[in-house]
Parts: C-alpha cells; sequence; structure tokens
C-alpha cells in the first residue's frame, strides 16, 4: 500500500502538481479521484476531520499533511 493518498480530481492544477512532486521524488502514492470515485465534499470532510474546500488533500499513512502548499512545505520546496 502506498503510503500517501491524494485526493483530487484529473481536472484540478494543484492536485495534478501535488501528484508531480510526489513523481519526482520517487514516492509511491494512491490518487483518489473525488468525481469518479462520487466522493462528496461531506464525505471527505468526515475523512479528513475538518470541511474541505480545496484539492487535493493529502495524507501520509495516517497523518493528514494538508493541500498542495503543505506538501510543498514539507519537501522544501517553498
Amino acid at each position: 500500500m502506498p503510503e500517501y493518498i491524494v485526493y483530487g480530481q484529473d481536472a484540478c492544477l494543484f492536485c495534478r502538481h501535488a501528484r508531480k512532486v510526489l513523481e519526482e521524488h520517487g514516492i509511491a502514492f494512491q490518487f483518489i479521484d473525488v468525481l469518479k470515485e462520487s466522493i462528496s465534499r461531506s464525505a471527505l470532510t468526515k475523512v479528513i476531520g475538518h470541511d474541505v474546500y480545496t484539492l487535493p488533500q493529502i495524507f501520509k499513512g495516517s497523518h493528514y499533511l494538508g493541500g498542495f502548499h503543505e506538501l510543498q512545505k514539507y519537501f522544501g520546496i517553498i
């Protein structure tokens, strides 16, 4: 099972950037397209533990990292 899970959408620019960051670091991840999987905002809110307004939403294992900007900070990109 991949260490990272990214909830997003294929059409989302920040979701694509998050995937690229993980790929560039050689990290295996699972991408869950919330539209294709019919995951509602309220269902994603329950998974995250607070209201969700943007995508992507990223986990490292069971630890919630946040969105794309938090991923960048985590890898020291910004």
